[in-house]
């Protein structure tokens, strides 16, 4: 008669969820001691299936989740409905959630109420201000109240835990899967800018790369952003910057009516991982308010001006490779230029180790569950 296995249910909403849980799910798949389900909320929808199908994994479960318009309670609710449901079908022994979305939120709160365990990945980020991120902070703060292991990626994020009451055997520190991710990525980008990414982004021409979408920036700090962007590409005439534009109408308005056209500037569609980590790679600058790509940029050596007033993420900042700047125009400006004047500034990063780990987390993380479960 053959050993149970333990049943674990990894649930899935958005494509930075898709990227850092991917080599947790496949290292749980890897082991012998555990069935692991996949459950695809459907937050981001085409981009999360995408993604996951990039790290060679289909979902078991797919919900359809999203409506136009929808409020942050009407998904919360929806979901928590969907997630309960299929607990009840499934009986998972684990959930394992990831971050601060609101998938992760709900998944970990519907587990509670059936009484199954929960395993919070990148746990024990704060800003300690409720609002900003918006509404993540609150969520990664619920789901450690919930959680029964956290995983937190540094010394500084379990110390945030330690502070909350986690205990000491559950708070185990993992380093950031996104690392895992990058490494198993890196070796597999092509030489050429991979579609939709344009030709000319190989015509010799110094790339920044800009991502902004927090909602925190909506309105007059985008509009700033935007300010910033726009006196920092004219002032450097070998610069380009690629922005793939979030499809959310606050920032697609203010974007494109203020950055579309200029011959220097590329605004894109949201993009795939692949062609996202090509220009990570190729880039002498990142400006983001990404958490992930806080994370990612250290992998390639790569300098981070970070476009918002707060950071759970400070390990970049301490290390070196990001700087917290805000959506100031003369900020963004004097520190982009800085940099862009200076590349031994950016090119001592190169041989820095990240501050998030050495690409094992996902291993770990794995193997611990398994122990917990004994």
């Amino acid at each position: 008669m053959g050993t149970t296995k333990i049943k674990v249910m990894c649930v899935v909403g958005t494509r930075p969820e898709a990227i850092k849980l991917a080599p947790v799910i496949r290292a749980l798949r890897e082991g012998d001691d555990v069935a692991c389900e996949v459950c695809f909320s459907g937050q981001h929808l085409d981009m999360g299936l995408r993604t996951l199908r990039l790290f060679e994994i289909e979902p078991d479960h797919v919900l359809e989740t999203m409506r136009p318009g929808q409020t942050l309670a009407w998904l919360n609710a929806r979901l928590l409905g969907e997630l309960d449901n299929l607990y009840e079908k499934q009986k998972p022994d684990w959930v394992v959630v990831q971050g601060d979305t609101t998938t992760a939120f709900a998944a970990a709160q519907a587990a509670f109420y059936r009484r199954i365990r929960v395993a919070h990945v990148e746990a024990g980020l704060r800003t300690h201000d409720r609002f900003s991120p918006f509404p993540e902070e609150i969520n990664r703060v619920f789901i450690s109240r919930i959680a029964d292991l956290h995983f937190p990626p540094t010394a500084a994020s379990a110390e945030n835990l330690r502070r909350e009451g986690a205990k000491e055997e559950t708070n185990i520190i993992t380093g950031n899967t996104v690392v895992d991710a990058v490494v198993w990525m890196k070796d597999r980008l092509p030489a050429e800018p991979p579609a939709p990414l344009p030709a000319e982004l190989n015509d010799g021409l110094r790339l920044a790369l800009v991502t902004c979408h927090r909602r925190e920036s909506f309105g007059a700090p985008l509009e700033s952003i935007c300010e910033g962007l726009l006196r920092l590409v004219n002032a450097v005439e070998d610069l380009r910057l690629v922005l793939p534009v979030h499809p959310n109408p606050m920032v697609q308005q203010v974007v494109k009516s203020r950055l579309a056209g200029h011959p220097r500037i590329v605004l894109l569609e949201p993009l795939d991982y692949v062609p996202l980590l090509w220009c990570m790679y190729h880039s002498v600058l990142i400006l983001t308010d990404s958490g992930g790509i806080q994370e990612e940029a250290p992998s390639f050596g790569k300098p981070v001006l970070i476009l918002r007033e707060t950071t759970e993420r400070p390990e970049a900042v301490h290390a070196g490779f990001a700087e917290l700047i805000g959506t100031d125009a003369n900020r963004i400006f004097d520190r982009g230029m800085h940099f862009l004047s200076t590349p031994a500034a950016a090119a001592s990063l190169a041989s820095r180790p990240s501050p998030f780990g050495d690409g094992s987390a996902g291993r770990l993380i794995a193997e611990s569950i398994v122990k917990a479960s004994a």
